[in-house]
């Protein structure tokens, strides 16, 4: 994403304007989007070196990098939209190693005829929660496609950070015996975008949960360094992100559904809709898995930060050859929690 602050004759027509395909051909239209959407409202120093690079230099430690494509629909949902989601999920894919996020890339696929007014209110979004998580947009890429090649909009985030000494958080790392957290309510992202998309309404305003957890991340390592593993509940929803670490780290997990906290209005919608709220993406929710001895430390620590206010401990992991994960039911069962199967929300994220 490069700018050199050339003056154009006349300014963009960010309210009725649209993409043509000009503006992804690296002419003077391209370097005007660039200048006058992109820049100005992701401004920052070094964005403003107008390279095709950013050029900083890295403190020490160990760094982490991560990258994600974002093709939801619709593009805007109650409580969030595809800008600030595309920001909140790569910084948090960048926490789960206990890291501190630094800076952010972000590539644009755009569709001819995608309305300018939308594209300006998604790159606003995004600098409001980039500004607000404090982790920069220093470099990017736009591209054009013809008219029915795409679907609007399609944006990549690459982050990188850095992690803490002493702290050493993995997927692979969880042992029987360990605790296993959770740092609040499930489904409230897959819920608002599917209510969103069918033009549902409920009693009870479902809004996502999108939001950036790295600073709950550094609350967490913070007080107990031990963390053994962190993972974002993203597509999947809680139910496949337990299976993955349990893969991972070759082991079984047991957890208590009336542990596992879902809001009235979810568990309500989710049943209208024939979804189990195990298996629903989340935007703002994390898993947290640590020696049982600091599960108690570690909740605390969650419950003071605003975002793990409704952290609950919801089950511990196990000895399982298997590697099955297995919840206890309300109603004094057992069940398996298995991987997700098929696709039950597409585009959520």
């Amino acid at each position: 994403m490069t700018s050199n602050a050339r003056p154009f004759a006349v300014r963009l027509d960010l309210k009725r304007g649209a993409v043509d395909m000009s503006h992804g051909s690296g002419g003077r239209a391209m370097a005007q989007l660039i200048d006058e959407l992109f820049v100005a409202q992701l401004d920052n120093a070094l964005l403003r070196q107008g390279n095709d690079q950013a050029r900083f230099n890295p403190p020490p430690g160990r760094m982490v990098m991560s990258t994600d494509g974002h093709v939801i629909s619709p593009l805007f949902f109650p409580g969030g939209d595809i800008g600030s989601l595309a920001v909140h999920g790569t910084i948090n894919d960048v926490a789960m190693a206990g890291a501190r996020p630094l800076y952010l890339a972000v590539g644009f696929i755009l569709e001819e005829g995608f309305p300018l007014a939308d594209l300006a209110r998604i790159v606003e979004s995004m600098a409001r929660a980039a500004t607000a998580a404090g982790v920069p947009v220093v470099t990017g890429d736009t591209k054009v496609v013809e008219q029915g090649k795409a679907d609007g909009i399609f944006i990549t985030t690459t982050g990188v950070g850095v992690v803490p000494d002493g702290v050493d958080v993995s997927g692979d790392r969880a042992r029987p015996g360990d605790t296993v957290l959770l740092s609040g309510s499930i489904g409230d992202h897959g819920v608002a975008v599917m209510s969103k998309r069918e033009n549902l309404s409920f009693e009870t305003s479902i809004e996502s949960d999108s939001a950036a957890l790295h600073d709950l991340v550094a609350a967490m390592v913070r007080e107990v360094p031990g963390v053994r593993c962190l993972r974002d509940p993203t597509r999947g929803g809680l139910a496949t992100t337990l299976n993955e670490l349990a893969r991972q780290s070759g082991v079984g997990m047991r957890i208590r559904e009336t542990s596992v906290p879902v809001k009235p209005a979810v568990a309500a919608a989710c049943e209208l809709l024939g979804l189990d709220p195990l298996y629903v993406a989340n935007e703002g929710k994390l898993v947290a898995i640590c020696p049982s001895g600091d599960a108690e430390r570690l909740l605390a620590a969650m419950r003071m930060h605003p975002l793990g206010a409704e952290a609950a401990i919801i089950g511990e992991v196990v000895a399982d050859e298997h590697g099955f994960v297995q919840m206890e039911t309300a109603f004094g069962g057992s069940r398996v929690v298995d991987w997700l199967a098929g696709e039950q929300l597409p585009r959520i994220c």
